[in-house]
């Protein structure tokens, strides 16, 4: 333990902290405390996320909790780690691990979940790689926002339970505000960490990574003849249905590294991330993204890309004879693109309002994608105008004098028309499945800026918004407006 940092001699504040990973081999961790910083401060706090875990607000929204957050003083139970894996970055291997991050424990709730409570940010580990393992406030405040944000969109995501600033200078291309942001997953276990077991321990450091994800994460493979082909299948389908859910909300994850991949099923990591604002299947908002490897258009692909790193790494345990474990692996592969097509074709479904299934609803979708790409159509205010029936929200004239997208509506109203749904009916379904809301570049940028700067009232009032994306009744044009070039040339940066 760093000789600055304390246990807390504070109310436990509803800390159940188990350490289930730190049982696995030294090989997957490394024993590590937070570095302590100079001035903790609480800038956010989730307390509703707070109390689904069981932790008490009140202890915690206070100086001590600061603390806390910070890495000054470890709550009770925890016994800190940084966690072993390696990936692909960009299509090249490295090992990599937790160059500033730092896991307390998982928390169990009132309800017997258990979550991983991780700080970020929160000084050097033994995977830092000559790095400072801190991090600047304005991105530990966008994952905030972000996490936050799909949390309420309701697409599978870490969560942020709180950001502390440090008083501290962090360097990056110039001088920031440092911060530590608390991280909440069901688990840190990513894509890597078994590139890394097979890379560094070899078979039964596999077979034992296999076995604790499957009792963590798919308890129910547990009687599988084959657990690691059983969990391979498993995080296809997940990471399927999610990618899905990415792109039906106009999100650009920016860095789909194999390290940023969760076997969970969870979205995680939010540095250079972003939603469209025109649709363009070629967008690309990260400033390091410099070929679109992970352009929006390209999520689908390279999350099988990345499935097929993880089947790499499992191939020992899929078969003994090499062959048979490819035929295998490829065989399992070869279901994300159908089961991703299904899952993409049933959200614009529901985006439609269209409750039967017709085989021209995949043409009847792919036109309306045409026509807003070539009209530079804002993709969330267009799915909004038609759920509450206007023509083309956001570029209604342009939607109203357009004969390609009046004879596309007229495609779409006599398909409602045939199905039993009520009119009613179809329009629920478009209110819950089409977001008024989403977190929008430019305020972002604008509620960082103004955090950063010492006002947090912009970010609050975005943080109310964004926690309830469907309400198409609400009045609040300023934050459904996009930016001015559609977000053309908006660019990101990954805030390491």
């Amino acid at each position: 333990m760093n000789a600055r940092t304390k246990a807390t001699p504070v109310d436990a504040g509803g800390w159940r902290l188990e350490h289930s990973y730190a049982q696995l081999p030294a090989l997957f961790h490394r024993a590590v405390a937070p570095t302590p910083v100079e001035a903790p401060r609480l800038v956010v706090f989730n307390r509703r996320l707070a109390d689904a875990l069981g932790l008490g607000a009140g202890a915690l929204e206070t100086e001590a909790g600061a603390a806390i957050f910070a890495g000054n003083v470890l709550p009770p139970g925890a016994r800190p780690l940084a966690q072993a894996y390696a990936g692909h970055q960009y299509g090249h291997f490295t090992t990599l691990g937790d160059g500033r991050a730092i896991l307390l424990g998982e928390q169990l709730t009132p309800e017997g979940a258990r979550f991983d409570v991780q700080l970020k940010g929160a000084g050097p580990t033994p995977f830092s790689r000559r790095g400072d393992g801190r991090a600047a406030l304005g991105p530990m405040l966008r994952e905030y926002i972000i996490s936050e944000a799909m949390q309420a969109l309701g697409i599978p995501t870490t969560r942020s339970l709180a950001v502390a600033a440090t008083g501290e200078t962090v360097w990056r291309e110039t001088a920031e505000p440092g911060a530590v942001l608390t991280r909440v997953a069901a688990s840190h276990v990513r894509v890597g960490t078994f590139q890394w077991a097979a890379a560094q321990g070899g078979v039964e450091a596999l077979r034992v990574l296999v076995g604790y994800t499957v009792r963590r994460h798919y308890p129910e493979l547990g009687a599988a003849e084959n657990p690691a082909g059983a969990l391979l299948e498993a995080v296809i389908a997940r990471q399927a249905a999610l990618i899905a859910q990415w792109m039906q909300v106009g999100f650009v994850h920016g860095v789909m590294n194999t390290d940023n991949m969760a076997v969970s099923g969870e979205t995680i990591d939010y540095g250079p991330c972003a939603f469209l604002e025109r649709y363009d299947p070629a967008a690309v908002f990260s400033s390091i993204d410099r070929h679109g490897r992970y352009a929006y258009g390209n999520q689908p692909a390279i999350a099988q890309w990345n499935l097929a790193r993880f089947a790499e790494a499992l191939l020992p345990l899929l078969d003994a004879k090499e062959e048979l474990a490819v035929e295998r692996a490829t065989a399992s592969l070869a279901a994300f693109g159908p089961q991703f097509r299904a899952h993409s074709l049933a959200g614009m479904r529901r985006k439609l309002g269209l409750g039967n299934e017709e085989t021209d609803d995949a043409a009847l979708v792919e036109d309306l994608l045409a026509w807003m790409h070539a009209a530079k159509a804002d993709f969330t205010n267009t799915f909004a105008g038609l759920t509450v029936e206007r023509a083309s929200a956001g570029n209604d004239e342009a939607g109203e004098s357009d004969g390609a997208f009046r004879t596309w509506h007229e495609r779409w109203v006599a398909r409602l028309g045939r199905q039993t749904l009520t009119r009613e009916a179809a329009g629920a379904l478009r209110r819950a499945s089409n977001p008024a809301f989403i977190p929008r570049n430019h305020l972002v940028e604008a509620a960082l800026g103004a955090a950063v700067a010492g006002d947090v009232g912009p970010m609050e009032r975005l943080l109310d918004v964004l926690a309830r994306p469907y309400d198409h009744e609400r009045a609040a044009p300023e934050f459904r407006a996009p930016a001015a070039d559609g977000g053309v040339g908006y660019r990101t940066f990954c805030g390491t």
